[in-house]
């Protein structure tokens, strides 16, 4: 059962993460499923601006704390938890406290420490979700349509250069995201991972999400995790110490 548990709360932030990851689809295409008329270069732009546009993509810092409650298809009974996720440019800090498995996760420009046993390290959280929105514009992290076997058509994918990526839907009419999917690999496993979002919150000027809904589809087992920011900052000062785990 502990072990169980460990696992979700693992997978719990693969996304939040708040979101999206490596493609496992080589054959997967984008061939323009967006809203006619509209390109996927126009809704990325538009998510932006929605979401703070040039605040955003300066961003210097941020910093989330809160809770987050996970239950899964095999233990319907909520299993609560507290996060934290730590920006400053390319490094971040991601701790994960629960009753059973506290996990931390820190890279400082170079090198990654995790907490975690068996050498498995969580997907980098600087390259996937709500944060890589930031890159639009940037030639580093193209925009491209969604898959052409994906059912929402409103929304644009964009991809890091590593190869990890975020698919996002996008409101028709306010521009704002309305949440983001991927699947990737995890031990030879498939993982589906979809993100709803259920409200957000302006700080200095940018919208971020402040809670929201998660769905790991793991084949025989689906979790989901349930996430609440409670502590928003944006563009403070940050330490370099944040980024090292003390042993």
């Amino acid at each position: 059962m502990k072990k169980l548990i460990s696992s979700i709360f693992v997978l719990s932030f693969l996304v939040l993460s708040l979101f999206g990851q490596t493609n496992t689809d080589p054959k997967a295409k984008a061939t323009g499923n967006s809203s006619p008329g509209t390109s996927p270069a126009d809704l990325a732009k538009a998510a932006l601006s929605a979401h703070g546009g040039d605040k955003l993509r300066g961003i210097k810092t941020l910093v989330l704390r809160g809770s987050v409650d996970v239950t899964t298809s095999m233990f319907p009974q909520a299993l609560a938890g507290t996060f934290a996720m730590i920006f400053a440019g390319e490094k971040y800090r991601l701790d994960l406290n629960n009753p059973m498995q506290p996990i931390s996760q820190v890279f400082d420009g170079v090198n990654t420490q995790t907490t975690i046993q068996n050498g498995f390290e969580l997907p980098p959280i600087n390259r996937v979700g709500f944060f890589m929105l930031s890159k639009v514009g940037d030639t580093s992290f193209p925009v491209s349509a969604l898959p052409a076997n994906g059912k929402k058509k409103n929304g644009f994918r964009i991809t890091s250069p590593e190869g990890f990526y975020t698919d996002y839907f996008v409101d028709e009419k306010t521009g704002q995201l309305k949440g983001y999917e991927s699947s990737y690999d995890m031990n030879g496993r498939v993982v589906t991972t979809s993100v709803a979002i259920d409200k957000c919150r302006s700080v200095e000027g940018v919208l971020i999400p402040e809670k929201f809904s998660q769905r790991f589809d793991l084949g025989q087992l689906t979790a989901y995790a349930d996430f609440k920011a409670k502590d928003i900052q944006v563009n403070i000062e940050v330490q370099n110490a944040i980024f090292t785990i003390q042993r």
